[in-house]
């Protein structure tokens, strides 16, 4: 079983249906949903409105690539550079199937990339088997994550109350 997920999509919709799959194969205590790149960045580094987030990283995150303010692609490529954040196992689950955005992901070092089913049956699916993957197959190395990672922003990025973040 999955601790948590950190679960990184704009779409409220889809956002829902991710959280019903879930909690239907009982895969996870856990759900936590941000909106957006900056809110990723924030949770993932207990900064901002999650500087009290318990230190412990997600188990694995579920990361859309079309994000408002900072993309998933731009998120992975921080938290890649990030030591403290290496070890967590980000799942691309995105509309995106074009060459260019999966070659791009895995270069930034994605784990899995899955496109977003159209069928309702086979989305819940898909979220199962990612579900199963990283919360019965899948190992990481003990005791990751219990660090406050920084991770560069860059001068233009604003939080969510407003003020450029350094």
């Amino acid at each position: 079983m999955i601790r948590s997920i950190l679960l990184i999509e704009d779409d409220p919709r889809d956002a829902e249906l991710a959280s019903m799959a879930l909690e239907k194969f009982k895969m996870l205590k856990k759900l936590d949903h941000v909106v957006d790149g900056v809110e990723a960045i924030d949770y993932l580094t207990r900064s901002g409105r999650y500087s009290n987030r318990s230190n412990q990283v997600p188990d694995v995150v579920i990361l859309d690539l079309k994000l408002p303010r900072l993309d998933g692609l731009e998120v992975l490529k921080r938290v890649r550079n990030t030591p403290e954040l290496k070890g967590v196992p980000f799942v691309a689950f995105t509309s995106s199937n074009f060459d260019a955005d999966i070659q791009q992901a895995y270069d930034l070092g994605v784990n899995s990339y899955v496109v977003k089913p159209h069928n309702f049956k086979a989305y819940i699916a898909a979220l199962a088997d990612i579900g199963h993957v990283y919360g019965s197959l899948n190992e990481v190395p003990a005791g990751r994550g219990l660090a406050r990672p920084a991770i560069h922003r860059d001068s233009n990025e604003k939080d969510r109350t407003g003020p450029v973040v350094h």
